[in-house]
């Protein structure tokens, strides 16, 4: 089991409203994503999981939120490419009849230390990485729209590496395509009740910025419960992970 029954008192009670929600994850790897996962186990979601790889590791992370979670679904790698993705979309949609909250994971990583890319090198190279949490979004948020349903997209792009050279260079056109991506997806979807937040890689060290996974699930929750019904279009930065 996850958490002790005294443990599971105090996460329902934190945020009762997230039990029987129907959240899919994407983009879960064995060193990304655990805590999110856990967190929303231990608030009794219904948990559809999408993994990047295949792994005992992985398997592990399924097994670890399936006792606690109301009800748990999980698929393997899905091709970058818009039939792929839509396959999937529709398979994860119909686990549980629909979404209430999609969470994009989203690794970016820099080219190597002393390889010399072009800024239109990078930029494709971002536009690749969003482009499966780009038409995630679509699909779910149309699916949300015609249910009638309130929902949240939610993209957290990660960067391992560490923030200096040109991984911090990285980081700010990163950051620049997923603030736009976002705020172009909140304004679009705006009068239908769907919003869209996201979690930019750092561009600077910033004090008080959140300070890794654990608290970056904390707001995840935040936003799929009632407290974040009114924040659409907002852009957080975290501080980079361990890599």
């Amino acid at each position: 089991m996850l958490m002790s029954s005294v443990d599971e008192a105090r996460f329902s009670a934190s945020h009762p409203e997230i039990a029987g929600r129907r959240v899919l994850v994407t983009g879960l790897t064995s060193g990304c994503g655990v805590d999110i996962v856990r967190a929303f186990a231990e608030h009794r979601a219904r948990l559809v999981l999408q993994f990047e790889e295949t792994s005992e590791a992985t398997d592990q992370i399924a097994e670890m939120a399936a006792p606690c979670a109301l009800d748990i679904r999980a698929f393997g790698p899905v091709a970058c490419e818009p039939q792929a993705v839509a396959q999937f979309a529709r398979a994860a949609m119909q686990a549980f009849g629909g979404l209430d909250a999609l969470i994009n994971l989203v690794p970016l990583a820099p080219a190597e230390a002393g390889t010399a890319v072009s800024l239109d090198a990078v930029e494709r190279r971002i536009a690749r990485s969003l482009l499966l949490p780009g038409l995630m979004a679509k699909i779910a948020a149309n699916r949300m729209a015609l249910s009638y349903i309130d929902g949240l997209i939610l993209n957290v792009a990660l960067l391992t590496p560490p923030l200096r050279g040109p991984a911090q260079a990285f980081a700010c056109v990163a950051k620049s395509a997923l603030t736009a991506m976002t705020r172009a997806q909140a304004e679009e979807w705006a009068g239908k009740g769907i919003r869209f937040n996201a979690i930019a890689p750092p561009t600077a060290i910033i004090p008080g910025g959140l300070a890794g996974e654990p608290e970056v699930a904390e707001l995840a929750l935040d936003l799929v419960s009632g407290q974040g019904k009114t924040l659409s279009g907002h852009v957080f930065e975290a501080e980079p992970a361990n890599g």
